[in-house]
């Protein structure tokens, strides 16, 4: 009898552990989606100053450019949170994205990700 319980703890012990492990885990993913939505932010406020009334175009392409550079910054953060944790890959996929599409053209995408990634509960449904 002792010796079945000396095994039920070990099994306990070895689940408790893997729960733990994999929560770490999930909060780590979680972590680097967030400092690559740092980057995310910094571009979009970049993206929305270019559009402003009375800029020339040399200063839109400036902002532009600027706002391009800051979001690829975000890249290496979030293909971490995508290599822990696979949901973020709309992340890393969409900050991707801005070497072929304009960056107006995903500001909706983007803000939802990281309105997601800085909320309470971060979890992106697969």
């Amino acid at each position: 009898m002792a010796r079945l319980k000396r095994s039920t703890r070990a099994v306990i012990a070895l689940l408790l552990t893997g729960v733990i492990l994999s929560s770490c885990g999930v909060g780590a993913a979680v972590s680097d989606a967030r400092t690559s939505c740092k980057y995310v932010h910094k571009a979009l406020e970049l993206q929305m100053e270019s559009e402003r009334p009375g800029l020339s175009t040399r200063q839109q392409n400036t902002l532009r450019n600027d706002a391009e550079g800051e979001l690829l910054k975000g890249t290496q953060s979030a293909a971490n949170a995508t290599s822990i944790d696979g949901s973020w890959n709309a992340l890393q996929t969409t900050i991707n994205e801005a070497e072929r599409v304009p960056l107006p053209d995903l500001v909706a995408s983007l803000t939802r990700i990281c309105q997601v990634a800085d909320s309470s509960s971060p979890y992106l449904g697969g």
